[in-house]
């Protein structure tokens, strides 16, 4: 009997299901809201195309400012969803960016990058490298956008993102440290939930056993010419190029239900053990799971996360 083309063939919820036909349902992350004047907030958001032909732009959010002159620090952030769903463009993500950039007093590029398993890994990590050079563009007040020509402050860069976010937020600044990018002084990022994993076991995963082949099967779906778990681009263990980070403060978000919390904290160790020469801190949330301040973001908990991260961008 032939098989119906309708029938899921690989069943990844709550990331995507996809059909033996091909066809590809992305299952959450779809919704989108339009950039706006945000009147909760009075930050002022608008999309732009950074390549046209690789299909990557950003959301850029700016403050409501009474100096057109004035300079704030500028943080680059990477939305989260495995590699595969979720945009800037979604309702959470276009919120949170509202509020940290209100609450912060910031300037922030919230990037859009290609997603598996159409564009697999590492493609999603290529297009924020070039959204990067794009932000880079700017350096000298000649830049295509000229929010960023006015108000960005180049000497005072984050990087920022959740889960899969985080860990292409990790992997630019790693890559500035090793290749560099000109003008751009990177003060620190910002790692909420990271998407690192490993195949030899860390604190509670082994209680989880059917969440840690979820995590595992996620990684061969969103790149499968990887080698495993112990690639470095999901393994910092494995990187030999760890100490060369290029940003000296480093914050990190982990919540106690989470699966991913001991990676977070087992990043800070392996940072401080390496070459690395600056400082990292862990923050956890009691009681909360995976990125929970997306999904209940008025919640104490949310609060004081987006306290800590304002207060690790304000610190001088």
């Amino acid at each position: 009997m032939a098989s119906n083309p309708s029938e899921v063939a690989m069943d990844l919820s709550p990331f995507l299901k996809i059909f033996k036909d091909g066809t590809i349902e992305r299952v959450t992350g779809n919704d989108v809201v339009p950039p706006s004047l945000d009147p909760a907030t009075n930050v002022v958001s608008k999309d732009v195309v950074i390549s046209k032909d690789d299909d990557v732009s950003a959301r850029i959010f700016v403050p409501q400012l009474s100096d057109q002159s004035q300079k704030l620090p500028l943080l680059v952030y990477f939305h989260g969803g495995g590699f595969c769903i979720e945009t800037p463009y979604s309702p959470p993500y276009h919120k949170f960016l509202n509020t940290v950039v209100s609450k912060a007093h910031i300037v922030a590029v919230s990037v859009h990058y290609r997603r598996a398993p159409e564009h697999p890994v590492p493609i999603p990590h290529q297009d924020s490298w070039t959204a990067l050079q794009w932000v880079a563009t700017h350096l000298n007040g000649n830049g295509p956008e000229e929010s960023l020509n006015r108000h960005a402050d180049f000497g005072k860069v984050f990087f920022a993102g959740d889960s899969a976010g985080a860990n292409i937020a990790h992997h630019m600044a790693l890559r500035v440290g090793i290749h560099g990018l000109p003008g751009i002084n990177l003060q620190g990022i910002v790692l909420i939930h990271p998407y690192f994993w490993g195949v030899e076991r860390v604190g509670s995963e082994t209680q989880k056993p059917d969440h840690v082949s979820m995590v595992e099967n996620l990684w061969r779906f969103t790149c499968p010419t990887s080698s495993g778990s112990d690639d470095p681009l999901l393994n910092p263990a494995k990187d030999p190029n760890l100490g060369k980070l290029a940003a000296k403060r480093v914050l990190v978000c982990v919540a106690e239900k989470d699966l991913l919390k001991d990676r977070g904290w087992f990043y800070k160790e392996l940072l401080e053990k390496s070459e690395w020469e600056g400082v990292a801190e862990v923050m956890e949330a009691n009681g909360e799971d995976h990125v929970f301040h997306l999904f209940n973001p008025d919640c104490d908990s949310a609060v004081s996360l987006l306290n800590q991260i304002v207060s690790f961008i304000n610190h001088s």
